[in-house]
């Protein structure tokens, strides 16, 4: 029986919306879908189990003809209807998706119209003003339109990070299964944990004789969409997410030096190669060499090249040439945060609005992950698009918050919100109503396009507010789609540190807000951090190792992230004790 996962089966409900709505069909039979990928997305109780024992069925929004779809899918991979609904459209429309502001009824439009079914005849039709005109458009439109390909095109060759992380680590399992392998490992950016992957680079140290066993079972990986090159050291291939891999086979003595030099970052490699030369040494991807007769200086782990040099070991996330070299020779280098002092998390979703889990699953959910608490800071009342809560949303929730933390032992809900930061800066709800929540998450939502004084100088002023308690999202990016809103982030961290808050990284892996680059800064101005999941379901909830990644290449320590701390202190911090 082949089995899919629930995300896979989400998706495939979500995309059959889209194209119902791409055929004019009922709205009410689109939504049921769109419903329906939102109430899978948001399981708790494993979905094989629910399809065998035919309780899917059973579930709120999802009837017997949904049943049998959701049923098909996960005991066959496949559903016919979908096929069918794919076939009659271009499969390039989807392309389209891609493009802010462009949702099914505008793609519809477009179509039916004028026949753009790919991102290619969108950007031609654009250039010959085609769009102004278009009943729905007009040239603001054909404007943000081009914008948004322009941006699809910056990043056409980058990757999220757990679409390349995900990939690497299929094709790693894969090779790892050739006896002939000493050691293997990941390298590149993705080793650098970066926001953004380009490819992925595998490095492997084997004998010579093994190396063409695992070059062929490299090329022939199940992800390999097309060989690009296969040679004796190294072989190339193009992935079916889109993304190229290289793997390069070394001899182990090599190995610590060459997962050095292709871990990088460049910047970096330069540096220390600097540092080789003053201490008489050559360093590059084969070996630590004695300037003077080119003696290999060997070194079993890479720790050992640091050690060689005068360093103590530099992490990867800090290769990134920001004064790690220099910290290292001083044996000043932080203790990296790690996954494992995360204790809870202040940016989560509920079914009271957008999220796809109520306040006990979400509660649940945490509580299985070993947390202590979770704070529930769904969205404030204008946010309509998201169902913000209204003043009898927030009292329904904070009386059934109270209610489950009635029944936990050792763990609590926090309840917060997050509020809007309104054009003025101002803050969603009056004072009275926001001085309820245990915590405010501020966070910009619309206005994207103000100029960068105003939009700090409006940011600035939702710091101050004495009920803010966190900056979500501090730049409004969405990687690889929206570039952030203009805003000075120097004046803005400086505004936290002298007004005492916090700022948050967003761990949703499309956001990765705050910036590692400035999140260094803002530990330099001794502002708090929140690694926060923003999640919009039980699954979202591990996300925040993403975002513990971003921290660690802002050279966090445990001692500087507010959900790393106990039960205890932050109700301290939180002023709730």
């Amino acid at each position: 029986m082949a089995f899919i996962n629930k995300k896979d089966v989400a998706s495939i409900l979500e995309e059959i919306g889209i194209l119902l709505e791409l055929k004019g069909e009922n709205p009410f039979k689109t939504r049921a879908y769109f419903n329906a990928a939102r109430t899978i997305s948001g399981l708790t109780t494993d979905l094989k189990e629910l399809v065998e024992s035919g309780e899917i069925g059973k579930i709120k929004g999802i009837g017997k003809a949904l049943a049998e779809k959701i049923t098909t899918l996960v005991t066959t991979g496949k559903l016919k209807y979908y096929d069918d609904l794919k076939a009659e459209f271009p499969p390039t429309i989807f392309e389209l998706m891609n493009i802010p502001g462009l949702g099914p009824k505008k793609i519809k439009k477009l179509y039916d119209t004028l026949g753009i079914s790919s991102l290619v005849e969108l950007e031609y039709a654009c250039i010959e003003n085609r769009l102004v005109d278009l009943e729905g458009f007009g040239a603001k439109t054909q404007e943000n339109i081009l914008k948004g390909i322009d941006t699809r095109k910056k990043f056409s060759e980058k990757f999220h990070y757990p679409v390349a992380e995900h990939a690497a680590g299929v094709v790693l399992n894969h090779i790892r299964k050739v006896k002939g392998i000493k050691r293997s490992e990941i390298a590149g950016s993705l080793r650098r944990k970066k926001e953004i992957i380009g490819d992925i680079d595998i490095l492997v140290s084997a004998a010579k004789k093994d190396v063409p066993e695992i070059m062929k079972r490299f090329v022939s990986a199940p992800d390999v969409e097309q060989v690009v090159a296969e040679g004796k050291t190294k072989s190339s291939v193009l992935l079916k997410t889109g993304i190229n891999a290289d793997i390069r086979v070394v001899a182990d003595k090599e190995f610590p030096f060459a997962l050095h030099y292709f871990t990088g970052s460049k910047e970096h490699n330069v540096q220390m190669r600097r540092i080789a030369r003053e201490h008489k040494l050559k360093l590059n991807e084969y070996g630590l060499f004695q300037e003077s007769n080119d003696t290999l200086v060997p070194c079993k782990e890479e720790k050992d090249i640091f050690e060689k040099l005068g360093l103590i070991y530099i992490p990867p996330e800090l290769r990134e040439d920001t004064g790690e070299i220099d910290a290292a020779a001083k044996e000043k280098l932080p203790k990296l945060i790690e996954v494992k002092d995360i204790r809870g998390a202040f940016h989560c979703h509920t079914i009271y609005s957008d999220g796809a889990n109520s306040l006990a699953e979400m509660a649940e959910a945490a509580r299985n992950r070993k947390w202590e608490y979770l704070g529930i800071a769904d969205h404030s009342q204008s946010a309509q698009y998201a169902r913000g809560l209204s003043n009898a949303d927030i009292k329904k929730q904070r009386k059934e918050i109270d209610s489950l933390n009635e029944k936990f032992n050792s763990f609590r809900l926090f309840h917060g919100i997050e509020s809007d930061i309104l054009a003025d800066g101002s803050l969603d709800y009056d004072d009275r109503t926001l001085g309820e929540f245990d915590y405010v998450v501020a966070s910009v939502h619309s206005r994207f396009k103000m100029s960068e004084a105003d939009m700090t100088k409006r940011v600035i002023r939702a710091i101050q507010n004495r009920h803010t308690t966190i900056l979500g999202h501090p730049t409004g990016r969405l990687l690889l789609s929206r570039d952030g809103y203009q805003i000075d982030l120097v004046q803005v961290i400086d505004a936290a540190s002298d007004y005492g808050k916090a700022i948050e990284i967003n761990a949703h892996p499309y956001r990765l807000d705050l910036d590692w680059r400035m999140v260094k800064y803002a530990k330099e101005k001794g502002v708090k951090i929140f690694i926060n999941p923003d999640a919009h379901n039980t699954d979202g909830l591990d996300d925040v190792r993403y975002g513990v990644g971003i921290a660690r290449k802002g050279w966090l320590e445990a001692g500087d992230v507010v959900n790393a701390m106990t039960l205890g202190e932050v109700l301290k911090f939180l002023a709730l004790e």
